[in-house]
C-alpha cells in the first residue's frame, strides 16, 4: 500500500470516528508534514460523492454527513424534549447576525428585555458562548455563536447565513414596518356644532 492510500485511509478513519467536524490543522498534525491535505480531501470527497454519506465542509472543518437526498428516509420521529421559545429564537438570530453583541444590544434590537434563562437555554444547546468583554463602562460580556451552532444548522461559516433579501423573499421578514399612527377620522363640515 502506497503512502497516499494510507493517508486517505487515515483521514477516512479520523473523520468517521470524530463526533464533530475536524479542522484541517488537526488532520495535518495526524498525517504529518508533506501530506497534500487539500488533494487528499478532494479525492475522498469525490469517492463519497454518489454514496449514502458525503464528505462535507462544516463549521470550518470536515465531516461525513448523510447524503441530502436520503435524509427524509432516515428521519426518525421522536418527541422533542423542549422547543425554543420565540424569545430564544429571536435572541439566537440577533447574536448570529450581529455578533459579537452584548445583552443590552440584544435587548435594544429586539425592543424588549431579555429573560433570565434565554441565553442559558442557548448555551445549554451549545449554540452561543461568551467571548470576552466590551471595553466600555461595566465591561459587559460579548456573545457569539459556536461551531456547534454552525454544525447544527448545516453551515460552514457565518457567511452562509441567509441574507436579509433571502429572508424577506421567503416571507420571514415583514416587507414594510407597521403603521405607527392610525388615520384620524375627519370632522364632517356639514354637521351642526
Amino acid at each position: 500500500m502506497n503512502d497516499e492510500a494510507r493517508q486517505l485511509r487515515l483521514i477516512e478513519a479520523l473523520l468517521f470516528a470524530a463526533g464533530e467536524p475536524l479542522g484541517e490543522q488537526i488532520l495535518t498534525q495526524r498525517l504529518g508534514d508533506g501530506a497534500k491535505l487539500g488533494d487528499l480531501l478532494a479525492e475522498l470527497a469525490e469517492h463519497y460523492a454518489g454514496r449514502g454519506v458525503n464528505l462535507v465542509r462544516l463549521a470550518g472543518g470536515w465531516a461525513f454527513r448523510t447524503a441530502p437526498d436520503l435524509a427524509a428516509a432516515l428521519r426518525i420521529e421522536r418527541p422533542v424534549a423542549r422547543k425554543l421559545s420565540r424569545a430564544a429564537v429571536e435572541t439566537l438570530a440577533v447574536i448570529a447576525y450581529h455578533q459579537p453583541v452584548t445583552r443590552a444590544e440584544i435587548e435594544e434590537i429586539r425592543g424588549v428585555g431579555l429573560g433570565k434563562g434565554t441565553i442559558d437555554t442557548l448555551m445549554e444547546a451549545d449554540w452561543v458562548r461568551p467571548k470576552g468583554r466590551r471595553m466600555s463602562p461595566g465591561r459587559p460580556l460579548l456573545w457569539v455563536t459556536t461551531p456547534g451552532f454552525l454544525a447544527h444548522f448545516g453551515l460552514d461559516s457565518l457567511r452562509d447565513l441567509p441574507a436579509v433579501d433571502e429572508l424577506r423573499a421567503a416571507g420571514l421578514l415583514e416587507l414594510s414596518p407597521p403603521a405607527l399612527v392610525e388615520s384620524v377620522p375627519q370632522a364632517d363640515d356639514s354637521a351642526p356644532l
